[in-house]
């Protein structure tokens, strides 16, 4: 993108439009939006709450599915309560200091998901091709210091994002079509070149996301090569079993990001409000069905919730 249209001055003030073309609807898109915020707080704090108050979850699968839980939950609050002031006030307006920052922390935890969903396959991993050393490779200093490297990790990868996009004069449209910022549709706003912040987010993509990918499926290489050459056939079963829901949530969380992902770069006749539909897809399904998943397809967790409710039943 050339400096053809720079005027010298930069805004510092942008309007999230919220979803094109379907401004009049947005009182009845709320909805969904909010129910699934709702359940969401609810569905993972109780989730978080059930892992840290039991001792007898407080193994390595349950503390990486709890890093899970709360990254849902911040990555939730980043953008449906945004997105409902829009929907319901039309309240849209935006600076730029905060732009960057919601799409710094949507980013870096969207990363951070990625991350835990690596080692929760390392996780699985461990379980099933070495189930007597699972505890002692998998102590709690080590998973400490896993989701510390996590964390850690998306923020470094994601900082240099906030100084290319402050060195932009944004001296274009400053209306943003979307519910919430991003970075290259932040950027293109920009009269400079913005090649930089390109090649800057694909370098990310492909050493953060992409690579969690192929490493989580070079781990179920390895997993199924494992369980198949168990001679229980019961075994086998209960060791698939254990990577059931893991499965799931991959699924939900890299495949609408991956469609989304297509469809931006090949699907220049969609039109614009399914490009953004999509993007909320990829953002209100993973923590909202998250805890669904865990909690059907996990006994302990669906004891511990039976338990609490019929306590307070009581």
């Amino acid at each position: 993108m050339t400096s053809l249209n720079h005027t010298g001055v930069s805004h510092t003030v942008f309007r999230l439009l919220g979803i094109p073309g379907l401004e009049d609807k947005h009182m009845w898109i709320s909805i969904p939006f909010l129910i699934s915020y709702v359940i969401t707080l609810l569905g993972n704090s109780l989730l978080i709450c059930i892992i840290l108050t039991k001792r007898s979850l407080h193994e390595p699968m349950y503390l990486f599915l709890c890093m899970l839980a709360r990254a849902d939950i911040v990555l939730s609050t980043c953008t449906v309560p945004q997105a409902l002031a829009i929907f319901w006030f039309r309240a849209g307006e935006i600076s730029l200091g905060r732009c960057i920052t919601q799409l710094f922390f949507i980013h870096s935890i969207f990363i951070s998901e990625s991350g835990i969903l690596l080692v929760m396959a390392f996780d699985r991993y461990i379980a099933i091709c070495y189930p007597l050393r699972y505890t002692t490779i998998l102590t709690h200093r080590l998973i400490g210091k896993i989701g510390m490297t996590i964390f850690i990790r998306s923020y470094i990868t994601i900082i240099p994002i906030i100084f290319l996009l402050k060195r932009l004069t944004f001296c274009q449209n400053n209306i943003i079509p979307h519910t919430f910022c991003e970075h290259i549709g932040l950027a293109k706003y920009a009269c400079n070149d913005i090649q930089v912040n390109i090649w800057y987010g694909f370098f990310v993509l492909l050493s953060t996301v992409v690579l969690d990918i192929v490493l989580i499926f070079f781990s179920y290489v390895l997993i199924l090569r494992a369980v198949f050459h168990i001679p229980s056939q019961d075994a086998r079963h209960k060791a698939l079993n254990t990577c059931g829901s893991h499965v799931c949530v991959i699924i939900l969380f890299y495949g609408p990001g991956i469609f989304t992902t297509l469809t931006q770069r090949f699907g220049r006749h969609i039109p614009p409000h399914i490009h953004v539909l999509l993007a909320s897809v990829c953002i209100l399904a993973p923590p909202i069905l998250n805890p669904i998943i865990y909690g059907i397809k996990t006994k302990q967790i669906q004891d511990q919730v039976v338990h609490i409710l019929f306590t307070k039943q009581k």
